[in-house]
């Protein structure tokens, strides 16, 4: 039997007053110190605790029995029990004041992953890391879990489309309709065109003059080096404050240089980056949209044909290439992958060569896991 994930106060004072034996639960980040007299008289056996405050002498009675993993002192949680949002990493923004960001937990955390070593030494910090990688993917499946596996679209781009480049617009359309349709939008969670897919998502349900107000604000810090990147982002969302509709962005603090688009709704941010990278062409199993990009995006476009290839996770999504001025001439990859599909070097692969909203949106519909 697996064991049940528990990871907020008001799950575990249930299971005190319903259940007299405790056995096969995963107890993540939570607080007991509140339940020391109800725990006595409880017997606790096979279960793991994760980060969990808990009163000393209870540690010594269940020890024997079940899997204590205590706190790790961090400038970050070790043992998330859910994924972050824009209040967690921009906790201490304040809009109008862009300096604002480096006390902010995002800054913090990255900070610290600088001074200890992108390629951390001390064993301490690496088992931390790792720790938290772990916690955030179990919290990224948990959430992925509401969504059905062809309704999971990715788009990947470079992070320098400016705001004000007409492809960001395009990219946001299209992220805004596929999202009132159902669809889960995914990227890497940075600037470019990873916002522009989250801008859209953000903007879903509302009228079309909404977001190209919000497209006409943030294009006063056209890129995500001007000073006021940041506080453009904030001063749409102090205007236009809810959504009815989630994305999920997938950043990591190796490119924490770029901070993380708050217009994700979820953020599942990483150490590793080859763990976030692999998982997010993983996830996207309803297709990825590759809008320009260098050498990142290429990296992926290639990691994703060969997945394909091997039908790694049991099936091959929709790879759809959006510009084709730019993937043809400018960067020929398309004719070398259709090359080697040709010469049987790849399998699997459905590719696409689309200019406008329509025909992405044809090809990502068009495609059914069913």
């Amino acid at each position: 039997m697996n064991y049940r994930e528990i990871e907020t106060q008001e799950d575990l004072r249930l299971i005190l007053e319903k259940e007299s034996t405790i056995t096969k639960y995963a107890f993540q980040n939570l607080d007991f110190k509140m339940f020391e007299l109800q725990l006595y008289q409880k017997s606790i056996k096979d279960c793991l605790f994760l980060g969990c405050d808990l009163p000393n002498s209870l540690i010594c009675e269940i020890y024997p029995n079940n899997y204590i993993f205590p706190k790790i002192e961090m400038p970050y949680n070790p043992y998330m029990n859910r994924l972050y949002t824009r209040e967690d990493l921009y906790n201490n923004y304040q809009l109008g004041i862009s300096t604002s960001y480096e006390s902010c937990l995002d800054k913090q955390v990255y900070n610290h992953f600088i001074a200890t070593g992108k390629e951390a030494k001390d064993i301490k910090e690496t088992l931390a890391r790792r720790l938290h990688d772990h916690s955030i993917t179990d919290a990224l499946y948990d959430f992925l879990d509401c969504y059905p596996d062809d309704k999971k679209v990715a788009i990947m781009g470079g992070h320098s489309l400016s705001r004000k480049d007409k492809g960001f617009m395009m990219v946001a359309k299209i992220s805004k309709i596929l999202t009132e349709k159902g669809y889960l939008m995914l990227s890497g969670g940075g600037p470019g065109a990873m916002e522009a897919t989250h801008v859209g998502a953000w903007f879903a349900g509302k009228p079309e003059n909404e977001l190209s107000d919000a497209i006409s604000i943030l294009s006063e810090a056209p890129l995500y080096k001007d000073s006021l990147w940041l506080d453009k982002s904030f001063e749409v969302l102090n205007k236009y404050p809810s959504s009815n509709y989630e994305s999920l962005g997938i950043p990591t603090w190796l490119y924490g240089h770029e901070p993380p688009t708050p217009f994700a709704s979820k953020i599942a941010k990483y150490f590793a980056n080859s763990v976030r990278e692999d998982g997010l062409l993983a996830i996207a199993k309803g297709g990825i949209v590759f809008t320009p990009g260098s050498a990142g995006t290429i990296q992926e476009i290639f990691q994703d044909a060969t997945q394909n290839h091997y039908l790694s996770f049991d099936v091959a999504s929709p790879m759809v290439f959006l510009n084709s001025e730019y993937w043809t001439k400018k960067y020929p990859i398309y004719p070398l992958i259709e090359k080697l599909v040709g010469e049987e070097k790849y399998a699997n692969l459905l590719l696409s060569l689309c200019d406008n909203e329509f025909q992405v949106l044809q090809q990502i519909e068009g495609f059914s896991l069913k």
